[in-house]
């Protein structure tokens, strides 16, 4: 091999190098999106969220995953779990709902809302997991 290729071969890999630890940084240091100030893409019941994922969860996963929607709908249960609150909409199915996971800071302020008690959250969707997955949520009906 001579000595021409053999530079060009390294600067090839350094560059290679060089361009992957750069994509590791910004993935890395990506700025985290603030739910309470980003509008939702989607306003929608959860119910009608819930049947979407059940009757096609591909087209539903087109349609929603990783956007922030608006999610409107009756609590059935409202949990904390070490710090972390969790409240669960109904659906129309028994075996169900819509499962909004709050930040810790947020968390405080779903104690406050009551079994029954229809409620607008926001926030990003990352699936179906025989309940509709949100997280990063935010009460948007104080």
């Amino acid at each position: 091999m001579s000595k021409k290729l053999r530079k060009i071969i390294a600067f090839i890999i350094l560059l290679f190098v060089f361009v992957a630890f750069f994509l590791a940084y910004k993935f890395a240091n990506k700025s985290h999106v603030d739910i309470s100030k980003t509008s939702a893409e989607i306003t929608i019941n959860a119910s009608v969220l819930f049947d979407e994922f059940l009757n096609d969860e591909i087209s539903a996963n087109n349609k929603y995953l990783d956007k922030i929607i608006q999610v409107n709908g009756k609590i059935i249960s409202n949990k904390n779990f070490e710090g972390k609150g969790v409240i669960e909409l109904e659906s129309n199915n028994d075996f169900g709902s819509v499962l909004c996971h709050f930040s810790p800071k947020s968390s405080k302020k779903i104690q406050q809302f009551k079994i029954r008690q229809n409620v607008e959250i926001k926030g990003i969707c990352t699936g179906f997991l025989m309940d509709v997955i949100l997280v990063k949520c935010e009460i948007t009906n104080q």
